[in-house]
């Protein structure tokens, strides 16, 4: 076992390397500057028409509203990813993998706001009036690479099987150790708990995700804020820790191994990504299905998820575990239990662990219902209908599997099959670049102008 776990880590820690770094941050700057730094730029625009106009009806076709859709995609990247996934990022790239966390978000926000653009133009209208979409339809039919298309849809298939593992593991090693519970326990509750949801396919699942998803992130960053309040005195030494150990090894301190710049580097852009999932293309999935006048307006909801889930999210994480210590007082092999840890100073070791437990849970469950149907869709796309109800019993199936399973492993074996559709994904988007600056040039000087022009007759 020990061998294989040796060779599915060095396996991943390569691709999280120098392939990885050059495809991601390489892809996500071509992007950035051939849509004028959109991004950034219009990072106010994009608040604006999102959250700004959360409550608002958005006219042209769609089967889920905007916020729904984006609630849905906000709730596969939420959770054990931000509560789990910077931990690890932490344990074993040190402090400094959270700065590389913030440059591929930063970066991976015009990736995203491409992913659901393209989604939005290629999407399908099915016969039951359910809008589908996603790289798999615009790798097909932008480009004509039926293979390319067949690859990232196979990969994120298989992909989601680990992922459902690492959701359900953080939440089973989680309550094993604050309470006990036996992980078979945990997973068989979940599973149960989980069949509910994704048997109501997205309108179910939209409905519960635009419902609870706002609530969990809330009261998240609320305790969050109390943890870091109460260790605010560590601040400047923290920053100190991210900034610099971005780019110099980290020596080992307490239960930390310490950490070189590859290790940073790697854990950092391998978490950012998969919290945030710029470049997975998953998210273009969910969106396709969204109310829209204009692509482009969908895609703003893309740059805003991925500022509130890494930006906001891991970056409250990261701060509460290093600000509390608890980063160098837990193991990097339980690294699962350094929020909970982190949260016993502020709720004390009974109280601070049921917080984080059952919020915890609450994402587990809305974030399984959100990969299932991504799976779904894949092997539906693949291979028909009766195929995807197959892969719906095997992603339920993995649920317990999970939640018995190690963490290191998983998390690796996770970092593997990412780049399976990752790779098909990201090029196909540098090849429709062209498309996306048209479309987003579009929005800019023809669509925002006419809605003026409309507000001022109107008015």
């Amino acid at each position: 076992m020990d061998s294989i776990l040796n060779a599915v880590t060095e396996f991943s820690a390569f691709i999280w390397g120098y392939p990885m770094m050059i495809l991601l941050l390489g892809g996500g700057l071509f992007l950035t500057i051939r849509l004028g730094f959109f991004q950034i730029l219009f990072f106010p625009h994009a608040l604006k028409h999102t959250i700004g106009k959360i409550f608002e009806k958005e006219k042209g076709d769609g089967t889920i509203s905007p916020f729904q859709a984006f609630a849905s995609a906000l709730a596969s990247t939420a959770g054990a990813t931000n509560i789990v996934g910077v931990p690890v990022a932490i344990a074993f790239g040190g402090p400094g993998a959270i700065f590389w966390m913030w440059v591929v978000s930063i970066i991976g926000m015009s990736t995203k706001f491409s992913e659901i653009v393209l989604g939005i133009k290629y999407r399908e209208e099915k016969k039951d009036g359910e809008y589908v979409g996603g790289p798999m339809y615009y790798i097909k039919k932008g480009l004509g690479w039926k293979f390319a298309s067949s690859l990232f849809a196979f990969g994120l298939m298989i992909e989601i099987i680990p992922g459902v593992m690492v959701q359900t593991n953080s939440i089973s090693t989680l309550t094993e150790s604050s309470f006990g519970l036996p992980t078979w326990v945990t997973g068989a509750i979940l599973i149960v708990l989980i069949s509910i949801v994704v048997f109501g396919g997205i309108k179910r699942i939209g409905a519960v995700a635009e419902k609870i998803v706002p609530f969990m992130v809330l009261t998240y960053i609320a305790g969050a804020i109390g943890v870091m309040a109460i260790n605010i005195d560590q601040f400047p030494e923290v920053m100190k820790l991210i900034f610099v150990h971005a780019f110099q090894p980290i020596s080992a301190a307490g239960g930390f191994a310490g950490a070189g710049f590859a290790a940073a580097v790697r854990w950092g852009l391998a978490r950012g990504l998969y919290s945030n999932e710029a470049g997975m293309g998953t998210a273009s999935i969910a969106h396709s299905a969204a109310h829209t006048p204009h692509p482009c307006r969908q895609g703003l909801w893309g740059i805003f998820s991925v500022f509130i889930d890494t930006i906001v999210l891991c970056t409250i994480t990261a701060f509460t575990v290093l600000l509390s210590g608890a980063w160098k007082d837990v193991k990097p092999a339980n690294a699962a239990d350094m929020v909970s840890d982190a949260f016993s100073g502020l709720m004390g070791p009974t109280w601070g662990p049921i917080f984080v437990s059952s919020l915890l849970l609450i994402f587990v469950i809305s974030t399984i219902g959100v990969l299932v149907f991504y799976g779904e869709k894949q092997a539906e796309y693949l291979f028909g209908l009766p195929f995807s109800r197959v892969m719906r019993f095997v992603y339920i199936l993995s649920i317990f599997v999970g939640a018995i399973g190690g963490l290191q492993f998983i998390w690796e074996l996770v970092d593997i099959t990412l780049a399976l559709f990752v790779v098909p994904n990201v090029i196909a988007i540098l090849f429709l670049s062209k498309e996306v600056k048209e479309l987003t040039d579009d929005y800019r000087f023809n669509f925002l102008k006419q809605q003026v022009k409309d507000k001022g007759i109107s008015s």
